[in-house]
């Protein structure tokens, strides 16, 4: 079958599909911007189910719950010409679901999957007119589906909260709030997929998770931009926070993540690993987890404090991703274990020279107390005015092995207390112009036991104490 005639059939089976549903506006919804139309389209989704939403603007003045269990199978769509505005305080849309269980067949209850499952809506769009409005909320919901959804400016765009189970948000734009543009909060969540979404300029992070139960968290083939807020608390494009909760099993694939350099704290991806779990310090002699299980590969870092930030996690592999402008620095673990740091271009490129912050970044690496961890394949260029290059203080069993550390102020490799590890194969020169080159030694090792150092290529002497 042809594109286009692939094409015709979907435009088909879409037409079919709304034709099916009831417009809200058989309810009695007007769609002028000025009249309350709240009481229509609640009565529209509870009678129906399935709803639409033809071109117009649909002022609501409080948050139109649906409870699904009453609701039936529930659907709201457009076709991406009808708007929400919510002047009220709380979600535009709140989906109330009855679900108790896991992601297991076997856990799901009958009435859900006759009456609750897979609520979806697409097409519209929800702009906040109340300093306390949300996008959508959903808790005890089976399948959630967002697609072709668009909020702005409100508080939350996406607000996930007591326990949901297998989310899917695709081909969204949570843009321009005044919090979070996905918020997993306090939350019981396995499997929830993030693919091709535009998330930029929440002013309270990207996508957050903080506390709770959260597994397989998969996040691909997004933008994800510009989610701090200059004069705020610090945030991050993407959050993965375990405190009091436990937070794992996530995948970061495929996604540009950066700006804004400009807010204090800033970072592309913030990995707070510490999670609770009461019985832990009576067996390892600590009060917390060390959360993880993390893979970050592919992706495109840059023009923030900290492109990525790890602590006390376990578990976090980044591979095949390209760094630059880390204006404090680029990669920041410490208190963590099993890293595996492969294949990265951590760089200065000269053709972001231009652009406005006079080589202001500093980039570089540095692991604090960081243990049974690899860096290997690295290529790591132009670290400025920092003391190292890659900077490692503390740990054990790590291997750093066959990276280029180039044309950096400072020291190329500065370890001290770092103890029984492999430091093998690393290309560590500067070759700037003499007036620029660092006169540092390319490899300096302190106060360190059981350590091979050996078959590295270094412009200046090492030393080693």
């Amino acid at each position: 079958m042809t594109a286009i005639k692939l094409s015709v059939f979907f435009l088909l089976i879409l037409a079919a599909t709304i034709e099916a549903q009831v417009s809200v506006m058989n309810f009695g919804a007007q769609g002028d911007g000025k009249t309350d139309d709240v009481k229509a389209i609640e009565k529209a989704l509870l009678t129906h189910g399935s709803v639409s939403f033809p071109k117009g603007i649909y002022r609501i003045s409080r948050t139109i719950i649906i409870p699904l269990s009453e609701s039936g199978f529930t659907a709201i769509s457009g076709d991406g010409s009808a708007r929400i505005v919510m002047a009220g305080a709380g979600p535009a849309f709140f989906f109330k679901g009855t679900h108790e269980g896991t992601a297991a067949p076997t856990t799901v209850k009958p009435g859900v999957w006759e009456k609750e499952r897979t609520p979806m809506i697409s097409g519209i769009e929800i702009i906040g007119d109340h300093a306390e409005a949300d996008g959508i909320e959903a808790a005890g919901t089976m399948q959630l589906t967002l697609s072709r959804v668009v909020i702005r400016q409100c508080r939350h765009a996406m607000h996930l909260t007591t326990r949901n189970r297998n989310v899917l948000i695709a081909d969204c734009h949570f843009y321009d709030n005044r919090g979070i543009g996905i918020f997993l909060d306090q939350l019981n969540l396995h499997q929830i997929n993030v693919v091709g979404c535009h998330i930029s300029y929440n002013a309270g992070g990207g996508i957050v998770s903080r506390g709770g139960e959260v597994r397989n968290l998969h996040i691909g083939t997004c933008d994800i931009e510009g989610n701090h807020a200059v004069e705020g608390a610090p945030s991050a494009n993407v959050e993965l926070n375990s405190t009091g909760g436990s937070i794992a099993e996530v995948a970061i694939t495929g996604c540009t993540l950066q700006h804004t350099s400009k807010a204090a704290g800033s970072a592309n991806i913030r990995i707070l690993g510490a999670g609770t779990d009461p019985s832990l310090e009576r067996r390892v002699g600590r009060a917390h987890t060390r959360e993880g299980n993390v893979t970050i590969s592919a992706n495109v870092f840059s023009d923030v404090r900290t492109n990525i930030e790890i602590r006390e996690a376990r578990g976090v592999t980044i591979t095949g991703n390209t760094f630059w402008e880390g204006f404090d620095q680029d990669l920041l673990a410490e208190n963590c274990e099993h890293l595996v740091i492969s294949n990265n271009n951590f760089d200065r490129n000269p053709r972001y020279a231009v652009n406005g912050f006079k080589d202001a970044e500093n980039n570089g690496i540095r692991l604090i107390q960081c243990s049974d961890s690899s860096l290997m394949g690295n290529v790591i260029s132009g670290v400025w005015r920092q003391r190292a290059a890659v900077d490692i203080v503390g740990g054990n069993r790590l291997m750093i092995v066959q990276n280029h550390v180039l044309d950096s102020d400072g020291i190329g490799l500065r370890l001290e207390e770092v103890n029984h590890s492999l430091i093998m194969q690393n290309m560590i020169r500067d070759d700037r112009p003499e007036e620029k080159r660092s006169h540092e030694p390319s490899l300096l090792a302190l106060k360190g036991t059981g350590n091979n150092i050996s078959s590295n290529m270094l412009s200046n002497p090492t030393n080693k104490e």
